[in-house]
């Protein structure tokens, strides 16, 4: 199948396919700068962006919205000047003010997600940034964009719709992880599909729907395009490329994991997320890691209460800390077996030819 291009609303995508936002540090501005320069849509993760910032220790938060908008001019470079994008977890700590530094520097589009961003279009205003839910059941797709006709008098720009198989904080009960394979979730997909349509009529739009989780290759994309999708989310994949923000340690660990080293861990706030079954893990299901700081990250996170830090856990892992870090991971990663470059990788994605393996 010959990919068209994804269109959401004046921004043309040259192919349906979006990389996945990757915090923290995983997706910053050289991956997604290289994505969207190879004809995709890259997005930076905005999850303590800053973490290698001089002032992070100090300030967190000043840290992260200067670090925004140093990734979105150094990625939009990269890009030669095509969209780029970030993912803001709602879970974050003063969100808003991550909501207005991307937009002030530049972000063609904010995908949000880790909850659901009621109050997203208030603080894009008219700037003309693309947003778009990641929802991940037929029901939060009508919450979010009956709350959002009925509130602001708009819809979504594009809707992400994220299975089961995706990887990081999932919007699913851990029992439910389990049990929904990814055949069963397709019948939701297309519900998700209907309501959407619904809503594009309402406004006279075009209303893209992206699929995200358990896409590896073009067998993938085709499917979920016939499945009534418009494009597909993709991040696993483009960890072990060349670009991919990570220390190389990191890389490795996605290249060296089997399916049975992945498990679905809770995060600090009670999220399930999907990682792999490394030393850090193995620690915290024996007991909990005190937390001596907080690095102010996630909204409803209580440092007295919560089983380990997961700023400290995930900045570790993207230093190369394998053993001391939270390594989070989709369902496929376990057939990740070399490192290649972004170029080649989108070759492979698009069907325009195999993937060649790269060596840095």
């Amino acid at each position: 199948m010959q990919l068209k291009p994804l269109q959401i609303g004046d921004l043309t995508i040259e192919y349906p396919i979006i990389q996945g936002g990757m915090g923290v540090g995983i997706s910053r501005s050289n991956l997604a700068g290289a994505v969207s320069a190879n004809g995709g849509l890259g997005i930076i993760s905005t999850a303590q962006i800053g973490y290698d910032e001089d002032e992070f220790d100090k300030n967190q938060e000043q840290a992260n919205l200067s670090a925004i908008h140093k990734h979105i001019k150094k990625a939009k470079e990269i890009a030669k000047g095509k969209p780029v994008g970030v993912n803001i977890m709602v879970a974050t700590k003063d969100y808003p003010a991550y909501v207005k530094a991307s937009v002030d520097a530049g972000a063609d589009v904010i995908i949000s997600g880790a909850g659901l961003p009621v109050h997203l279009p208030e603080y894009v205003g008219d700037s003309g940034c693309k947003i778009a839910p990641i929802v991940s059941s037929e029901k939060a797709a009508v919450l979010m964009l009956r709350n959002w006709e009925k509130k602001y008098q708009r819809t979504a720009d594009f809707v992400v719709i994220e299975g089961p198989q995706a990887g990081g904080h999932l919007g699913f009960k851990e029992e439910q992880l389990s049990h929904i394979t990814a055949k069963e979730y397709e019948g939701e997909i297309q519900k998700i599909i209907a309501i959407v349509k619904e809503y594009g009529k309402k406004f006279g739009q075009k209303i893209p729907v992206i699929v995200a989780g358990g896409i590896f290759d073009h067998e993938d994309i085709c499917h979920a395009l016939t499945l009534g999708a418009d494009g597909v989310q993709i991040a696993s994949r483009f960890v072990a490329t060349a670009e991919c923000d990570a220390d190389e340690r990191y890389k490795q660990a996605y290249i060296e994991a089997k399916q049975e080293d992945i498990e679905i861990v809770m995060s600090p706030v009670g999220m399930p997320g999907r990682a792999l079954k490394n030393a850090f893990v193995q620690k915290i299901e024996k007991k909990p890691l005190p937390v001596s700081r907080c690095f102010n990250c996630l909204e409803k996170c209580n440092p007295a209460k919560v089983p380990y830090c997961i700023t400290k856990a995930l900045i570790n892992a993207v230093r190369g800390d394998i053993e001391n870090g939270l390594i989070f991971v989709g369902a496929n990663v376990g057939r990740i077996k070399k490192m290649t470059n972004v170029h080649d990788l989108m070759a492979e994605l698009t069907g325009e030819r195999q993937v060649v393996p790269h060596t840095i």
